[in-house]
């Protein structure tokens, strides 16, 4: 139900309020640019009806599918960092269509939670498959979860707001995933052996910026709680 359209102004102070305090209006024009996109697409489907649970689903769907995508052809990640560029544009519309649609809710956010850290686990299948170690996979993922983690016992245990925007944010995790699976996708046409290696690269890169992401989130969260 959408009747007199939320301008972006009011929108921007609901978002903020719902991510800990992040004013989309102070952020970098391309973030800004990417929110606004969202907040446009949002307000479309309010019109049309579509619930965010609906969205939600999308997405997860769309990251089912990477790993699947990487074993159909020899352009399989290519066709996946589509799919993960698609799940993110869901990920970000299906949160402002519950904000435009006044059906932000408690269990809504913990569904979305989930949704984003199943979608990166499926990505992180997808550097598995095209030839990541394993191990290295395993990190990523541990890493990126307990960022999250360690965020949400923070802010339960008394830290205000989300503390600081590291390295490691959910949007680095979604470029590092559209790169890597581009990037070896590109050098895989070139030469087969060539993919492997790359998403190795990528996998290691995730992994570098998971963790100062996690020691910057660290830092704050000790000043902020002693």
């Amino acid at each position: 139900m959408v009747g007199t359209r939320l301008k972006w102004d009011d929108y921007a102070v609901i978002w903020a309020r719902l991510h800990g305090g992040f004013d989309p209006r102070l952020a970098a024009p391309t973030v800004r640019g990417w929110l606004r996109m969202a907040y446009q697409m949002g307000y479309l489907l309010g019109r049309l009806r579509v619930s965010p649970t609906a969205v939600t689903v999308v997405g997860v769907l769309l990251s089912v599918a990477v790993p699947v995508a990487v074993l159909r052809t020899p352009t399989g990640p290519i066709v996946g960092a589509g799919l993960v560029v698609l799940a993110a544009v869901a990920d970000s519309v299906d949160g402002a269509l519950a904000v435009v649609t006044g059906r932000t809710s408690r269990l809504g956010y913990v569904y979305d939670s989930l949704a984003d850290r199943f979608g990166e686990g499926c990505w992180l299948v997808a550097f598995w498959l095209v030839g990541a170690p394993g191990i290295l996979v395993v990190a990523a993922g541990a890493l990126s979860w307990l960022h999250e983690y360690v965020r949400a016992r923070a802010v339960s245990a008394g830290m205000k707001e989300i503390g600081t925007v590291t390295a490691g944010e959910r949007p680095t995790r979604v470029s590092v995933a559209l790169v890597g699976l581009l990037a070896a996708g590109v050098t895989g046409l070139i030469q087969p052996d060539l993919a492997a290696g790359t998403i190795t690269v990528v996998s290691a890169v995730w992994i570098l910026l998971a963790a100062f992401g996690l020691a910057q989130l660290l830092t704050v969260v000790r000043r902020s709680l002693v």
